[in-house]
Parts: C-alpha cells; sequence; structure tokens
C-alpha cells in the first residue's frame, strides 16, 4: 500500500476509474486466486517460483513427462477443485450485472469466476476442470479423469505433496517409476488437460475474440497479475497504442508499470469488495455479495 494512503483511499481510486470507464476490459491472473487457497507461480518481483514447468510439446511426445504430469495432478488436483471463489471474484461478478465492467480476460485456469457469477468470461489459457483426448477430441471432465487416476495409481494417491499452482503437486520422481496412466475411454487415445500448456500457443479463435474485446473496450483493468507472460502484457501495449487507460491491482512489479496510469498495490481481496460499495450497486440475482470487509484500514 502506497505511503499514505488507506485501503478505502485505492478502493476509492479504482471506483472512480471504473466509474470513468464503465466498459473496461478486466484482465486478471494468479494473484486473484490466492485468496482461494490456490497458489501464484511468481513473487512481487515477478520472477517465478520453483522448477520451470512442463512444455506443452514435451509433454505430448514424452509418456515418461506424461507420467509426471498426471502423477502430479492426481495429487494436487484435489486443492484446487475444493477452492471457492473469493471475495474479489464476487466482487467482479457483481460489477459486471452491475454493468460497471465490460468483458473479462482471465489467464486462470481455475473455473473460479464463473462459480462467482461471471458470464462474460473468456478464459485465455482454459479450463483445468477438462481434459481432451488428443486422439478423437472427445472431452471429460477432469473429475471423471481423477477417478480414472485413483484407481490405476491408488499408492500414489496416498503420498503427501505440496500443492503448486494450476492443481499441480511437488511429487518426487521415484514415485513415477510405475504410474499408470489414464487413457479415452472411446478410443485409448492420450489424455492432455484442456489448457494452453507453456510452448503452446492460444488457439487462433481464442486470440481474436481477446483482441476484439480489447479493441471494443474503453479502458483495461488488470488484476492479480505480474503480466511477465506475454499474453496477458500484450494487452497493456494494445491499450497503450490505442490510448485507452490502464489500471492495475497487484501486489507486487509488474512488467507494465511503465503504461499503467492508476497501480494499486493490494491484494485484490481487500479491494474489490469495497468497489460495489462506493459505487451503490445493488445485488443481482445468482451473484453472492462480497461480505468481506477489509480490517487493520489505517
Amino acid at each position: 500500500m502506497a505511503e499514505g494512503f488507506t485501503v478505502h483511499d485505492h478502493a476509492g481510486a479504482l471506483a472512480d476509474f471504473l466509474a470513468r470507464h464503465a466498459n473496461a476490459l478486466v484482465l486478471t491472473g494468479a494473484g486473484l486466486s490466492t485468496a482461494s487457497g490456490i497458489p501464484d507461480y511468481r513473487d512481487r518481483d515477478g520472477n517465478r517460483r520453483g522448477r520451470q514447468p512442463i512444455q506443452g510439446p514435451e509433454f505430448r511426445r514424452s509418456p515418461a513427462v506424461q507420467r509426471r504430469y498426471w502423477a502430479r495432478s492426481m495429487v494436487g488436483w484435489p486443492t484446487l477443485a475444493r477452492a471457492q471463489p473469493n471475495t474479489g471474484h464476487r466482487a467482479l461478478a457483481m460489477l459486471e450485472a452491475n454493468g460497471r465492467i465490460g468483458a473479462l480476460l482471465t489467464q486462470n485456469v481455475d473455473g473460479l469466476h464463473q462459480q462467482a457469477g461471471s458470464h462474460a468470461v473468456l478464459e485465455l489459457h482454459g479450463n483445468i476442470h477438462h481434459v481432451l483426448c488428443l486422439s478423437c477430441q472427445a472431452r471429460f471432465p477432469r473429475a471423471f479423469v481423477q477417478a480414472q487416476l485413483l484407481e490405476a495409481n491408488p499408492e500414489v494417491a496416498a503420498a503427501l505433496a505440496t500443492p503448486l499452482p494450476d492443481g499441480d503437486a511437488d511429487l518426487e520422481p521415484e514415485a513415477l517409476e510405475h504410474f499408470r496412466l489414464p487413457a479415452c475411454v472411446h478410443c485409448g487415445g492420450t489424455l492432455q488437460p484442456d489448457v494452453v500448456f507453456f510452448g503452446d500457443g492460444i488457439p487462433t479463435a481464442r486470440t481474436a475474440c481477446a483482441l476484439a474485446q480489447m479493441e471494443a473496450a474503453d479502458a483495461l483493468l488488470v488484476v492479480g497479475s505480474s503480466l511477465m507472460v506475454y499474453s496477458g502484457y500484450r494487452f497493456c501495449r494494445l491499450a497503450a497504442e490505442q490510448g485507452k487507460p490502464i489500471a492495475a491491482l497487484n501486489l507486487g512489479r509488474t512488467r507494465a508499470d511503465h503504461l499503467i496510469g492508476l497501480k494499486i498495490e493490494e491484494s485484490a481481496e481487500r479491494i474489490l469488495p469495497l468497489v460495489p460499495q462506493l459505487l451503490q450497486l445493488r445485488k443481482p440475482a445468482g451473484v453472492t455479495t462480497p461480505d468481506h470487509t477489509p480490517g487493520g484500514v489505517l
């Protein structure tokens, strides 16, 4: 928090920004979901924590890499599956329902925006709760694949591991030697989570939709993203090129700090719930009221 500014000061500045720009595109990242118990990727300086992520091309050509992914996911996914939207997600849903923001573009794959009641959500990197067969293109719920994994690998299911982002877990390599992979129940093909792995590109149609949303927006609001990955940073570049104001609510630095007009270094779950109150919004049906009032306000 900037010296001399309170939580209410920051919320007021953000409320003023949205009052002036009712069609702002909102771009969210991992920092929004940390209050829901999902670890994020980076520290406050934007440096990536832990080991390098699995690359998509590597996953598709190597059964050993597939075993590593699915074993770690089997142990780590339940943490993500139990996660619930926090007050930040619910505040954004309330802002959307009252017409105070435009489209919502997320880099997250956890599905928490939809659970909170948001509708105009475009998931840039896919959704971890769906699985795709690479041979016949059949789609399965991730929970269905989890049942396969648990039945085939009961000894790994009992492993203790530290949860990592996006349903991953820090599982020791020796636990993977005899791990049995899940397979498509229709054709026996290789299964992959329906997400954009590192090293893969965002599908063309999805990219086109996201770029059209930026073109239609009158401003950009970044929430909980360091923007270190180009798929997010590009929208700040586009907004700046189009002369559209940019606000960011993020703990720590971002790759686009030089482009951001309003920068609030605070957690989303502390600031966002106050914004609908300051804009005097009503709770529509289907949206849970952000009921968290930040404590310790100076």
